[in-house]
């Protein structure tokens, strides 16, 4: 009997593996093509040749500029964050089997948000120190939540209700800060309350690129471990799996990662939130959700952004579009998670 079955789990493991990596490979080709759009075509179109002279360090008079100063550093941050958002919003959905445990929904992003607005508009910070300020906020609302919840162990409904609380307070504190707000620095907050990639330079890239690495590289590390708490806490903890190593692991990598990719754009909305359904969906069952997600996250920042900019008639941050995109399907999810209860 084991002989004959063999073949058939070895079979369908095989077309599985086939089946993702076949989704990895069209997912970077999509962020290939998107990446490659958006440095060639803006309110000017610059030949594809010359955009990879002005890459490879040439001058071109107009290319340089269009693309070297403009483009390529918000296509950039627009990879950066949303490999950081997808990569992130799905760790944080495999660990609590739940879809709607997003940063978005539980409080990390609205944790880095009040601490960048109070940087900014109380204490007349700017630049690099507020993105300190954000990401150390972002995990200090990860601890209160999880401290909050984690009585007899950390059920994912009650970690996701406290989050919501916590947020709701958090976002009532940016209000009133907003309220109290000078002209000057209101309109710094709200831009960066809003998710832009605006005013993007190269060297806002590099700290998100380590903090990628770093986080990114530990929930990697950790991709067997995650797709086993799939299954259930029980099933992985017979797998060999150590549970609560394995969600502290999962918390520290994906705050990292979701606070890091916060600070330097803002909290760009449902990117960390429709990443990972939407990678279910493709993959299905066929292996780990955290590069196809991570993947996803970057096509849904850099299309939003491209959208947002040149085929709207007004111009419009990547967080208003990504609002507008994930807001119906926030609706439906929990429509469908009240009806069925729900996971990845």
């Amino acid at each position: 009997m084991l002989s004959s079955t063999l073949p058939l789990i070895v079979g369908s493991r095989r077309r599985r593996q086939r089946r993702q990596a076949l989704a990895v490979v069209i997912l970077l080709a999509l962020v290939a093509a998107i990446f490659a759009l958006a440095l060639s075509l803006g309110q000017s179109f610059t030949p594809p040749g010359d955009v990879v002279r002005v890459l490879l360090g040439e001058n071109i008079r107009g290319a340089t500029f269009a693309v070297g100063q403009l483009r390529l550093p918000r296509a950039v941050l627009s990879v950066l964050a949303g490999l950081s958002f997808g990569l992130g919003g799905v760790a944080f959905q495999i660990m609590l089997r739940n879809p709607l445990a997003s940063p978005d929904i539980i409080g990390i992003s609205s944790g880095a948000s009040a601490a960048a607005v109070f940087a900014i508009v109380v204490l007349s910070m700017k630049g690099p120190v507020v993105s300190i300020f954000a990401v150390v906020a972002g995990l200090g609302v990860a601890l209160l939540v999880y401290a909050l919840s984690s009585r007899n162990g950390v059920a994912g409904t009650r970690l996701i209700l406290v989050g919501i609380g916590v947020s709701a307070m958090l976002e009532s504190f940016v209000a009133y800060i907003l309220s109290q707000a000078p002209a000057w620095s209101l309109q710094e907050a709200i831009r960066w309350l809003t998710g832009s990639v605006n005013g993007a330079q190269l060297g806002q890239a590099l700290p998100l690129l380590v903090a990628l690495t770093v986080f990114g590289g530990l929930l990697l590390s950790r991709a067997r471990d995650l797709e086993a708490l799939r299954l259930g806490d029980d099933t992985a903890a017979a797998l060999g799996v150590r549970v609560a190593a394995t969600r502290i692991m999962a918390i520290v990598g994906a705050v990292g990662i979701i606070a890091s990719a916060t600070a330097v754009t803002g909290p760009i909305a449902f990117v960390a939130f429709l990443s990972g359904p939407i990678a279910a969906r493709i993959v299905g069952n066929s292996g780990s959700l955290l590069v196809p997600s991570a993947l996803i996250g970057a096509v849904l920042v850099l299309a939003g952004d491209y959208v947002g900019q040149f085929l709207l008639p007004s111009r419009y941050p990547v967080g208003v579009v990504t609002g507008a995109l994930g807001a119906p399907y926030l609706i439906f999810l929990i429509v469908r998670v009240n009806r069925t209860g729900g996971s990845l």
